[in-house]
């Protein structure tokens, strides 16, 4: 690893060690304080991208990843009031949407790198948030992946309610998923400020 990959890496490290302990705390009826602070994952992504590269990006998101997985690997070993904090299902998605949409994020903005300055970080983070959402709470959530995990009961989630609390009937992870995609979104726009800034700056320092 070099030099200048570290700074990345311990980013990308202290978000997912901090999202992977906020996510236990709910923040409202659909969303918890993981959510707030997992996002800033695309924003670490996207300024190795920009600064160092595709290739640096995707170091610094398999470093996100191993560290995302010794969390999980922790998780299932801390029993809660209903189990083990971190179940299977929950490792496994988890694990799943962070690689693939981390990696899409690369490829995207890469593709997209040449255009304004904000059309790569923006359009590479909506993609991607928008697969990790639906690759983590489908797997961890769906009755129809139940066979990942038989022993996982996860019928609380697919209870019945209305969308967000007043739209139409459905599964209770679908309005965690929109809940937690929405925040997703508007973070993807609020990120635009200090992906400007650092860039700028760091484009500057080398001049």
């Amino acid at each position: 690893m070099t030099r200048n990959l570290i700074p990345g890496v311990i980013a990308m490290a202290a978000i997912v060690m901090a999202s992977n302990i906020l996510v236990q705390y709910p923040l409202g009826q659909w969303l918890t304080w993981g959510a707030l602070t997992y996002p800033f994952s695309f924003l670490v992504t996207d300024l190795t991208n920009r600064l160092q590269g595709a290739a640096a990006a995707r170091r610094v998101v398999i470093a996100g990843f191993v560290v995302g997985v010794i969390c999980s690997l922790i998780g299932t070993q801390i029993m809660g009031e209903f189990g083990p904090l971190v179940t299977l299902r929950v490792a496994l998605g988890s694990g799943l949407a962070f690689l693939v949409a981390q990696l899409t994020d690369v490829a995207v903005f890469n593709r997209l790198r040449q255009g304004s300055w904000w059309r790569a970080p923006f359009v590479s983070t909506i993609a991607s948030s928008t697969l990790d959402t639906l690759i983590f709470f489908t797997v961890a959530f769906s009755a129809a992946l139940v066979f990942i995990e038989p022993g996982n009961d996860v019928n609380w989630a697919g209870a019945e309610l209305p969308l967000l609390g007043a739209g139409p009937m459905v599964p209770l992870w679908v309005s965690l998923a929109i809940g937690d995609w929405l925040v997703k979104l508007a973070m993807a726009i609020v990120a635009l400020v200090p992906f400007r800034v650092i860039v700028g700056k760091m484009i500057a320092r080398v001049a």
